[in-house]
């Protein structure tokens, strides 16, 4: 039989200790229980996206930013009809758009798809493969570097501050004659 100081009243070796404050997970008091109901519990992957701004930190601000005035331009003196000119812009701007969107309604989740995996991939060979390759490599070269700097200090070290004590003795002196 187990001595009773260890056992609880159920019969089970070891309890969770009793706090203060109550169990983290169940508190037993109302101000840490109104703590832990004010923090937000907030997942990645489903934060929220801003439908108005699609590109916040402008990754495409040079390159798709393109108008009709950017393709499409008559010098002075070369004109076409004005209706012409209106009707080729409306024709090129709402081509641009409807086509863009539905390039992307065809090709744009296979294509997030596609580029998840990328990311993913890339992500697992960096945290998996890349860095602990390089720490393994810092790791073994500390070691050499220790080698290296003792053979330094044993062999050049004497041979360089004689070199220097026999080339300190020498005086230079520069006289101008008139």
């Amino acid at each position: 039989s187990r001595p009773r100081s260890l056992c609880s009243p159920q019969g089970f070796l070891y309890t969770a200790p009793v706090r203060e404050q109550g169990n983290i997970y169940k508190p037993n008091n109302k101000m840490m229980a109104d703590e832990l109901s004010e923090k937000p519990v907030r997942d990645v992957h489903t934060k929220e996206i801003d439908l108005v701004n699609r590109d916040p930190k402008h990754l495409n601000d040079d390159v798709v930013k393109i108008d009709f005035e950017d393709v499409i331009a008559e010098p002075e003196g070369t004109h076409s009809f004005d209706g012409i000119w209106k009707a080729s812009f409306t024709t090129f701007t709402v081509t641009k758009y409807w086509f863009y969107r539905l390039l992307s309604a065809i090709f744009g989740i296979p294509m997030a798809l596609i580029w998840g995996i990328y990311f993913a991939i890339l992500s697992f060979l960096h945290i998996w493969a890349v860095v602990p390759c390089i720490r393994s490599y810092l790791i073994e070269i500390q070691c050499i570097s220790r080698v290296y700097s003792i053979c330094i200090h044993t062999f050049c070290d004497p041979l360089f501050e004689a070199i220097g004590k026999m080339f300190s003795s020498i005086r230079f002196t520069v006289r101008k004659e008139i």
